[in-house]
């Protein structure tokens, strides 16, 4: 697959994979499997959205905050195995989402970044997943979310 080749078909650019803001390392390979740290939805370092879902911003603002997330712990992902298409897939993803009392649509929030990874990879963006309501994340964000990938 053409990955370069199929993120300009989407008009994606993968970001710079982003800074850690702690005493980690954005992603560590492991054999066959990369796995990345939790990735905020943060572009050029600015957080995109804060607050909890759906008081402080609307279930499809969270879903757009966790493609963002899903992009940075691709620039994760491909900063570790040495470029995206060195990735055979997805085998799991995780979303956390700052939820206010009563939320439980955490999985359409989810699907923001599930449905970019399909859409990037195909078949192989296809994954297992958990969607995880939270009472809060780092810096205030709406989402965090880390992806265990296999490599080719």
């Amino acid at each position: 697959m053409d990955i370069e080749g199929r993120l300009a078909e989407l008009n994606i650019t993968l970001p710079a994979p982003p800074s850690p803001v702690g005493a980690y390392v954005p992603a560590v390979c492991s054999g066959k499997l990369v796995m990345t740290s939790g990735q905020l939805p943060t572009r050029d370092g600015e957080l995109l959205a804060a607050g909890k879902v759906p008081t402080d911003l609307t279930v499809e603002q969270a879903a757009a905050a966790a493609r963002q997330a899903a992009l940075n712990a691709l620039a994760a992902l491909a900063g570790a195995a040495g470029g995206l298409e060195s990735v055979a897939r997805i085998c799991r993803v995780n979303v956390y989402v700052a939820s206010a009392p009563g939320f439980t649509d955490q999985a359409v929030v989810a699907n923001g970044a599930s449905e970019l990874l399909v859409d990037l990879l195909g078949d192989a963006g296809r994954h297992t997943r958990c969607a995880i309501g939270v009472a809060a994340l780092p810096l205030n964000a709406p989402v965090e979310l880390d992806i265990v990938a296999e490599l080719a």
